[in-house]
């Protein structure tokens, strides 16, 4: 249990620790970081671009694949439309609402991937430019 003094020992203890923190920033210490980042990190997603890459090309194959492949719209499709023969009205409707929720996910795979690219050209004259 927390008894008063207890609780103004531990706030002053936390009132003094602040105070330092403060005190290290004006005179010109290291300030803290609050996850402000310095520069785009342009050089950081230049070396990431083949990962990315690769992990786009995995789920646009897997969203254009074939009815009996785990994760394809033409399998979700197949799912819909037997939802709907079946006349199961909440699963229909459940399952029409993660088709359009994934023909969406297969239009911004393909624009990142388009972005992609025009960032990997970007890093290779980057890169062309920078050995000169």
């Amino acid at each position: 249990m927390l008894t008063f003094r207890k609780a103004a020992v531990l706030c002053a203890a936390v009132g003094s620790l602040l105070v330092g923190a403060g005190a290290a920033v004006a005179d010109g210490g290291t300030p803290p970081r609050d996850g402000a980042r310095a520069g785009d990190g342009a050089q950081a997603l230049c070396k990431r671009v083949p990962k990315i890459e690769k992990r786009i090309e995995r789920a646009l194959e897997r969203i254009n694949g074939g009815a009996d492949d785990h994760g394809s719209l033409a399998g979700l499709e197949q799912r819909v439309a037997a939802a709907e023969e079946a006349d199961h009205t909440e699963v229909h409707a459940f399952l029409n609402g993660r088709l359009t929720a994934r023909k969406t996910l297969k239009t911004t795979l393909e624009q990142r991937q388009k972005d992609l690219a025009a960032v990997k050209t970007w890093c290779q004259a980057q890169t062309k430019g920078n050995e000169d």
